[in-house]
């Protein structure tokens, strides 16, 4: 296969990595923010379902101490494509400094079940609303 088309699939990896990272991180701030706003579409099930799905997901990831499926698929193409790493393509190089950071795996599973609970708790207090 094309080393260009593998690096680029790669990068679309990370790009599709980062898009789950913000829906979570600023669906949350969305929906606070909305509850504060009396904005309805906030309290839509399916983005409301969605969003518990996604952090609920990554907070069982943390907890099995599994790594995320999204990272293995980007190091197996940029492996496929000869690169070591990141570094080969600005979004390859950059987009992962915004998402990794280096820390005790504890500290992540932390921080993701303690976002995960204020996820479960919104989702208690303000709960969605199924359209009839």
């Amino acid at each position: 296969m094309n080393l260009k088309l593998l690096s680029g699939l790669a990068d679309a990896t990370v790009i599709l990595h980062a898009a789950f990272v913000l829906f979570v991180v600023l669906g949350q701030g969305l929906i606070l923010l909305g509850w504060l706003k009396q904005w309805q579409w906030v309290r839509y099930f399916p983005f409301r379902g969605l969003h518990l799905l996604a952090i609920s997901y990554v907070v069982l990831e943390a907890w099995l101490g599994l790594t995320c499926p999204l990272t293995t698929l980007e190091n197996y193409l940029r492996r496929l494509a000869g690169e070591i790493g990141y570094g080969h393509s600005f979004i390859g190089y950059w987009v992962p400094y915004l998402l990794f950071y280096s820390a005790p795996e504890w500290v992540f599973t932390l921080v993701y079940s303690i976002f995960g609970s204020l996820v479960v708790l919104t989702f208690l207090a303000y709960p969605p609303r199924v359209k009839s």
